[in-house]
């Protein structure tokens, strides 16, 4: 169901803009845990792009199981639902004593199309996972099930994912320093400015390894715009160029997110 959570969302409200004080600007939420422990990705070089599609683990209760596992239980119904481009994520209150997922339904989920997995807890099979070509960001490694602690309770709604905010339909970009989270209505708008960013970025790396002070290029200063604007102009297309507005190829929604890139194939 994330396709339908997204297609009933209404459409934001039309104020004039005198009526309303100007809004703060708006970031991407990095998904991080407290403490030194971080959601890492289980197999380097991946990068990781679609809509979250959301599972939420509660703690053990012995009384309760019989009842709330009966038949597919929330685990496998989020896995039998995933839709193409959809990131699972799951809320699994940051605990680090037993698996949350494994290869077997790791796999389904990619058969399914999914975009990947993320989440606060641990995985089990990591071995096998990191094979796999699916995108997998956890806490760490468990061999336990996740009934040593938890049983999943239900899906496609509002989660806390390693202590962020995570909506069914959010989009969600990963690569090998970690997740992120943000709203799909502000894709084209972050999307463009890191394009800007990464161009700059690499405009200035390249300066520092040619032995020039960083003074003026980590944050590019007025008078090496000009110069920047040469150096970008003179450059192949880069291959992560959108090729079209954004709102032309993901209407409303931002659908096929899996087709947008935002970062260089290397």
């Amino acid at each position: 169901v994330s396709s339908a959570v997204r297609a009933a969302a209404p459409p934001p409200p039309v104020v004039e803009a005198s009526s309303t004080p100007a809004a703060p600007p708006r970031e991407a939420v990095h998904i991080h845990v407290s403490g030194t422990a971080t959601v890492v990705l289980i197999k380097e070089g991946q990068r990781m792009l679609g809509y979250a599609h959301t599972l939420r683990y509660v703690p053990m209760r012995e009384d309760l199981q019989p009842q709330l596992a009966a038949g597919q239980n929330a685990q496998r119904r989020a896995i039998e639902s995933l839709a193409p481009d959809e990131v699972l994520v799951i809320e699994a209150r940051g605990e680090s004593d037993a698996g949350t997922i494994g290869d077997i339904l790791a796999m389904r989920a990619h058969r399914r199309g999914a975009a990947g997995v993320v989440t606060d807890g641990c995985v089990r099979d990591s071995p096998s996972l990191a094979r796999m070509s699916l995108p997998v960001y956890a806490r760490a490694a468990h061999a336990a099930t996740l009934g040593r602690l938890r049983f999943p309770l239900d899906t496609n709604l509002p989660i806390a994912c390693a202590g962020v905010l995570v909506m069914p339909g959010d989009l969600v970009v990963g690569d090998d320093e970690g997740a992120m989270v943000l709203p799909a209505a502000l894709a084209e708008e972050v999307a463009r400015d890191a394009l800007e960013q990464e161009e700059r970025e690499a405009f200035a790396l390249e300066r520092v390894a040619e032995g020039e002070s960083i003074v003026g290029l980590d944050r590019l200063a007025d008078h090496r715009v000009a110069e920047f604007e040469v150096w970008r102009a003179q450059r192949e297309p880069p291959a992560r160029e959108l090729d079209g507005p954004l709102r032309r190829r993901f209407p409303r929604r931002y659908r096929h997110c899996r087709r947008w890139r935002i970062w260089p194939d290397r």
